[in-house]
């Protein structure tokens, strides 16, 4: 759908650009921006999604220009089928003062000194005033480099008539989330009551082999107690037996899944069970109304784990203007400002003050256990038993590791062997790896 492939609402690797993040040249980290006194023109790159989405960001920018008479920033929004690699080929002294940057690639525009530490330049309150999430998905080697404006969040979706008709009890918090056989023995009952004999949809149309992938299963890896790297190593940990067995798992549940090619098999009822993100509640709603369910993704042996990310924001390393462009991010993620983007795409506020004012994350609202999992957040490299939703790895490998954790996903789906293809996929990540020193 296009608000998938093309709207902020959806973090958007480019895979082309793989290669060029991981063979950067060798880097001691983020860049350093000149200050400045404060004033100046400046200029800020976005990325295109949907109509309503750039008139957002197009009102921020306006908005902020006539709020105050120091700076004046001009907008740039580029094509967001070549957004990553834009910035990727270009050099940091002709990159913008702020940026937009899809929150997995930060690291790597950090390793390539691409981006300026934000502290200093941004005001403390601003950073103080970001959900856990924001600063998770932003932060490289201790520091600060990016914020956001909102974040995304991922669970199934239930369709309440059609697992009432059938029998199946499901969960109605985290902390009950359907176990694996749980989950395996409800799709089984599910499909065995539906015309179509399918019970789950699971948004194949998005592609397995792309960040789809990466973004909506890693969660059964991090949940079985697996993971897709640690301590720069795949081996040993994306082929351990906990991550072999939840991608096991998963690839069973292939019978009871409905291809969805024309994108609508959970909305037109084909299906009770839809494994999907924020972005498609507008929709889902409108066509189940109080039927509509949000439940947690299953629980692996760890508890129930979730995905969580989205575009996040920058300063530019290569700026002369840098206290002029914290400014605008000040101004940027202000309530106001928040609120108009995520009235536009949907998503969770990733400010605690806004996150705390949009009822339909909060308690009693549409969304309220994927909110609730929102404040349960960690990075990939510190997951705990009360965390919720997992962020990907921040590192400069980033692109690679969901390449060929992607392909692998999509192989073993289509009948390829598990150990082999997890275990081909870590030799692959731990070479490029190799191959760039860890980006130290």
């Amino acid at each position: 759908m296009s608000n998938f492939q093309r709207g902020r609402v959806w973090p958007l690797i480019a895979v082309a650009a793989a290669a060029a993040l991981g063979l950067a040249g060798c880097s001691s980290g983020g860049g350093t921006a000149a200050a400045g006194d404060g004033t100046g023109n400046i200029v800020i790159w976005a990325h295109q999604g949907q109509d309503s989405e750039n008139a957002a960001i197009q009102a921020a920018v306006a908005g902020f220009n006539s709020s105050q008479s120091k700076v004046k920033a001009t907008l740039k929004i580029l094509s967001s089928d070549t957004y990553t690699t834009t910035i990727t080929n270009t050099p940091t002294d002709k990159l913008p003062d702020v940026l937009e940057m899809d929150g997995p690639t930060v690291a790597a525009d950090v390793y390539n000194q691409k981006l300026a530490p934000l502290k200093g330049l941004v005001a403390d309150s601003t950073i103080a005033n970001a959900t856990g999430g924001s600063i998770a998905e932003g932060t490289s080697h201790g520091k600060l480099y990016a914020l956001a404006m909102y974040d995304s969040a991922l669970g199934i979706y239930g369709n309440k008539k059609l697992l009432d008709a059938a029998g199946v009890k499901y969960p109605t918090s985290i902390a009950t989330a359907w176990t694996a056989d749980e989950f395996t023995a409800a799709l089984k009952t599910l499909a065995a009551a539906s015309p179509t004999g399918k019970a789950l949809d699971i948004n194949e149309q998005y592609g397995l082999g792309g960040e789809w992938g990466t973004y909506a299963f890693a969660p059964l890896v991090w949940s079985a107690g697996g993971n897709l790297i640690e301590g720069n190593k795949a081996s040993g940990v994306l082929d351990s037996t906990k991550s072999i067995d939840a991608i096991s798992t998963f690839a069973s549940w292939k019978p009871y899944i409905d291809p969805n090619a024309d994108g609508n098999a959970f909305p037109s009822g084909r299906v009770a069970l839809g494994w999907g993100g924020h972005w498609l509640y507008p929709a889902y709603s409108k066509a189940l109304g109080a039927d509509l369910l949000d439940l947690p993704l299953p629980n692996m042996g760890t508890g129930t784990k979730t995905g969580a990310g989205s575009w996040t924001w920058g300063i530019g390393a290569g700026t002369k203007h840098g206290k002029a462009a914290g400014a605008f991010l000040d101004y940027l993620l202000n309530d106001a400002n928040i609120k108009a983007m995520t009235d536009a795409n949907g998503a969770a506020p990733a400010t605690k003050t806004a996150f705390a004012a949009d009822k339909t994350y909060q308690a009693g609202g549409g969304l309220a256990l994927f909110g609730e999992q929102l404040q349960h957040a960690c990075p990939s490299t510190a997951i705990t038993a009360d965390c919720v939703a997992v962020y990907r790895p921040v590192t400069p490998g980033y692109p690679t590791i969901t390449a060929k954790f992607g392909a692998a996903l999509s192989a073993i789906y289509g009948g390829a062997d598990t150990k082999e293809q997890l275990g081909n996929a870590a030799k692959a990540i731990d070479q490029n790896y190799s191959d760039n020193g860890d980006f130290k």
